[in-house]
This record gives structure tokens, C-alpha cells and sequence, in this order.
């Protein structure tokens, strides 16, 4: 999923199971449960000038701000801006809908199948979707070093294959080693000289493992890796995709 920058909080206290209970808890007129029913979640309300009542919305991975008229018979969507042009919306979608969102997010990663590349108790994290054929992954494994060796920061491989017909299988053989930290760190540190090789056989949990990864990166928007998620410095996820430039490192591993 391509996040809103600057948008999602992930300290605010928020999820989108209480959103959702609190929306369940007021009976949704007419005109909303209307927007409901096309695919949307209503995850909360919120005030509005002028005698509209606001919605905040998630379809398809993306805040909506709904607008329900005054008489209760139409709905409004898109951003309501003042007279000195400030957005009315983005506090409201921030916080019912992209804050939990990220959280529920972050929370799914911390659940998959990664391998650690660094210290367990480094102060920062930083996830990417990887696959062993992915020569920016390596790219960025490099840049990542002198964040990593220092202990500053813990880099979450979550495997898939995406990039050739043995990746899922090379991704396989990382997880099922005996010591996948280790099979990673040596593949990655080979680079083209890599004598990874693809798994005959996949055990079924770890094809299971794989298939969860790979639901979650589409659920998040990424189509090609790396993908990488990070907190910047307020906190909030971000989203990097592909290789970073240079001056891209320190605002997603933080000071060197």
C-alpha cells in the first residue's frame, strides 16, 4: 500500500477495532450506510461545520472524509477546506483512519515471516520485502551497514519470490536453514557470487510462511522490492520503495 506521507501516527491510541465498535455503537443514516455498502468501512465520525456530521472512511487502503448534509439525505465526499485554505479533513482521517491503519499495519509485519539482520535489541527497525534475486535488496542490504554493524539498527527481511521461478524456492531455503540469519548475511555479503540455492522441496510451513508474506505485501500496496516501512523521526510510517538515494538513508535509519 502507498501511505499518505506525513500522515500516519503510529503513537496515537486509536485501532480500528474501537473505531469500528464506536461507529457500531450510532446507527449510520442512510446516505453512508449507502457508502458502506459499496466496499467502504465507516471507522468513526467526527464534527464539521455548518451543520454537516463527518465520516471517516477506509476503501481500499486509503482515508475518505464523508460529509453528511445537514437533513440527513445526501453525503459529501472528498476534502473540506476553510476560507484560509486549511484542510478540515486531515486531521480527522489521520486520526481514525491512517494512525490505526499504520498500527494495524506495523503490527502485521512484526507477525510475519522475517529474518533479522542485526542486533535484537537495536532502538530502530526497519522492514523490507525481499527476494534473493533482487539486486537492489543487496543494494540496499550495503547501504544499511554501517547502521547495522553499529547497533543502531535491525534490518526485517520478510521473504517472498517475485523476481524469478526459483526465488520463492531460494526464499524457502533462507527460512528452513539452520541458522537463516547467518544464510542471509552470507548470501547477501556474496552478492553475484551468491552459492545460495533454490529449496528441492518446500515444507509446508514454509510455504505457508511465504504465502503469508506475499498476501501482506499486496495488502500494503508494494509491487516490487525492496519494499521497505520505517518510522521517521515523529513516529510516523513511511514507505521507501526500491533502493534509496543516499540522502534518503538517514531519515530511514536514522543518525549514523
Amino acid at each position: 500500500m502507498r501511505l499518505p506521507r506525513n500522515l500516519i501516527t503510529l503513537g496515537l491510541g486509536l485501532t480500528l477495532l474501537n473505531a469500528g465498535l464506536a461507529t457500531a455503537a450510532e446507527e449510520l443514516p442512510a446516505p453512508i450506510r449507502m457508502v458502506q455498502e459499496k466496499g467502504a468501512r465507516i471507522l468513526g465520525s467526527f464534527d464539521a461545520p455548518d451543520g454537516l456530521r463527518g465520516y471517516a472512511a477506509e476503501y481500499q487502503n486509503q482515508g475518505m472524509a464523508l460529509y453528511l448534509t445537514p437533513d440527513g439525505k445526501h453525503v459529501l465526499t472528498g476534502h473540506l477546506f476553510d476560507a484560509q485554505g486549511k484542510d478540515l479533513s486531515r486531521e480527522p482521517l489521520e486520526r481514525l483512519v491512517y494512525a490505526p491503519l499504520a498500527k494495524e499495519m506495523w503490527q502485521k509485519m512484526e507477525q510475519s515471516a522475517w529474518i533479522a539482520d542485526g542486533r535484537a535489541d537495536a532502538p530502530r527497525v526497519v522492514y523490507l520485502f525481499s527476494d534473493p534475486n533482487c539486486p537492489y535488496c543487496t543494494m540496499f542490504w550495503e547501504q544499511a551497514r554501517p547502521w547495522v554493524d553499529a547497533g543502531k539498527v535491525q534490518l526485517r527481511h520478510i521473504m517472498v519470490g517475485i523476481i524469478r521461478e526459483d526465488s520463492e524456492a531460494k526464499s524457502a531455503a533462507l527460512l528452513a536453514s539452520k541458522d537463516p540469519q547467518k544464510a542471509l548475511h552470507d548470501h547477501e555479503q556474496a552478492g553475484k557470487a551468491s552459492t545460495l540455492k533454490p529449496l528441492a522441496k518446500i515444507p509446508a510451513a514454509v510455504r505457508k510462511q511465504l504465502a503469508g508474506n506475499m498476501e501482506l505485501m499486496e495488502s500494503m500496496g508494494a509491487a516490487a522490492t525492496p519494499a521497505i516501512f520505517y518510522l521517521n523521526a515523529e513516529g510516523r510510517m513511511q514507505q521507501q520503495q526500491g533502493a534509496p538515494q543516499p540522502d534518503q538513508l538517514a531519515e530511514i535509519l536514522g543518525p549514523r
